[in-house]
């Protein structure tokens, strides 16, 4: 099954997270498809920007997102 979530970069106590396609088997921080998106949460406001084409398509493709990547996704289409 393909989702779509975020893979934590940054140093610790410092993320900073990409949102990516990736396959469910794959670990969290390992390969992935297609980076269509930032998170950067220690900015304020956080930042967030996400490729809406790209994440459309993927999800008529059949891709899942996370419940987070949803949310961050209901934040930057209104």
């Amino acid at each position: 099954m393909v989702k779509i979530r975020l893979r934590r970069d940054g140093a610790k106590k410092a993320p900073y997270y990409k949102v990516v396609v990736a396959d469910s088997r794959f670990p969290r921080d390992g390969r992935f498809i297609e980076e269509i998106g930032i998170y950067d949460p220690m900015k304020d406001p956080a930042v967030i920007k996400i490729d809406v084409e790209k994440y459309k398509t993927w999800i008529k493709n059949g891709a899942r997102p996370t419940d987070t990547v949803k949310q961050l996704f209901d934040k930057v289409s209104n």
